[in-house]
């Protein structure tokens, strides 16, 4: 016998079976008696039993009846708290915002100075950090694991999103303290053509081609020494001699540990550290909060 029977089947059981009167039962489950009364005969021919008994006294339960009552009552409650349950998250959902990032943006603490700022204005939201490999140019909102995110410009598909630059800093170039070139304190990028670079992966898109200056390179193309996707992978690639790599400034300290140098070049123009978010999203709340944080925190206010 078939048992898979709706919810609201059982909900239309359990209103007649306590108040043991159809328009009772119709009443407080605000529906026609008709409509329940034909509702219930559903579910008995559906479960093969009769659950009433329907006379000129009233309604009584059957065995059966009374037998699957206590069962209904367990599996209605069960799923008012499953129900409460969903609730809950999708309200946990609306006041979570999920913040992207490859690396963290560091600079002068500037992402604790945003945090406190948009707390303070929405103190029952939580604030969510995931790291992204580099692999995600996009830090998470591609695929929408984040809802904002600090990007390097430029983005892949950039129509799709919205940003507002949080720093213009120089592209210094990372290189190993033994490099022929290290003791310079000044490159020009002219001198650099020549070498193997670290690149990203490939999937990070225009941002790979951002950090091996292509525009710049006037069609040469460059060497690649290795592709690197983390802070470790650059720092133990460019001990390694394997290449160099071009990194902002504000990203220098991550790498400058022991055996690495940066300098400055010339011949490029800076690099752009935006917060980005889905242009679908621009409305959303908290996500325009959080960007107003971003941009009076960088901006001194």
């Amino acid at each position: 016998m078939a048992m898979d029977v709706h919810v609201r089947d059982l909900r239309y059981f359990v209103a007649v079976a306590e108040e043991l009167h159809f328009t009772r039962a119709a009443e407080r489950l605000y529906v026609s008696q008709p409509a329940l009364s034909k509702q219930v005969r559903a579910l008995e021919r559906h479960l093969g039993v009769e659950l009433f008994r329907r006379d000129p006294q009233g309604v009584t339960l059957t065995e059966a009846g009374a037998a699957l009552l206590p069962h209904a009552r367990r599996v209605l409650d069960a799923w008012s708290e499953g129900a409460a349950a969903l609730e809950a998250a999708r309200v946990a959902a609306r006041s979570t915002l999920v913040v992207g990032m490859s690396t963290s943006p560091g600079r002068g603490g500037l992402l604790p100075a945003i945090r406190s700022r948009f707390t303070a204005a929405h103190p029952d939201t939580v604030l969510r950090l995931r790291q992204v490999s580099w692999e995600d140019s996009t830090a998470g909102l591609a695929d929408r694991d984040a809802d904002i995110a600090f990007v390097w410009l430029p983005l892949p598909d950039a129509e799709r999103y919205g940003w507002t630059v949080v720093a213009e800093e120089p592209r210094l170039v990372a290189l190993p303290d033994t490099h022929r070139l290290a003791s310079r304190p000044e490159i020009d990028f002219a001198d650099l053509l020549d070498e193997p670079f670290l690149a990203l992966p490939a999937g990070a898109g225009p941002l790979r081609d951002y950090w091996l200056a292509l525009e710049e390179r006037a069609g040469r193309p460059p060497r690649i020494g290795a592709e690197i996707a983390g802070t470790e992978e650059t720092y133990e690639a460019l001990v390694a001699g394997l290449g160099v790599c071009l990194v902002a400034m504000g990203n220098a300290p991550l790498i400058t540990l022991g055996g690495v140098v940066t300098r400055p070049v010339r011949g490029l123009a800076p690099s752009r550290f935006a917060l980005a978010w889905r242009r679908e999203d621009a409305r959303r709340p908290l996500v325009r909060a959080y960007a107003e944080a971003c941009r009076r925190v960088a901006g001194g206010s």
